[in-house]
């Protein structure tokens, strides 16, 4: 399917406009690309293929993580703070 292609063909939404929604809009569900021109609310056919474009989309954004300083020094932080309330007798 080209970028152009329509993927909703209820509401004539192309799959390049459902790309760019969810890079713009990062979704945290499939069910958001709704707020997309509609797609995915007619007769379900697309439904499928939207939820496909999510995933992709999810894992690309998967790589957005911290650095392992970051994440050992958040680590840290959390167990302090935990050790703290549980130590905290109100």
């Amino acid at each position: 399917m080209n970028p152009d292609d329509e993927l909703c063909l209820c509401f004539h939404v192309t799959k390049r406009k459902v790309q760019n929604f969810c890079r713009i809009e990062k979704p945290r569900r499939a069910s958001q690309l709704s707020e997309c021109g509609g797609a995915g609310t007619g007769c379900g056919w697309c439904r499928p293929f939207l939820q496909r474009i999510f995933d992709s989309q999810q894992q690309a954004d998967g790589d957005d993580l911290p650095t392992a300083e970051q994440y050992k020094a958040s680590r840290a932080v959390y167990i302090r703070e935990k050790k703290d309330r549980s130590n905290d007798p109100s």
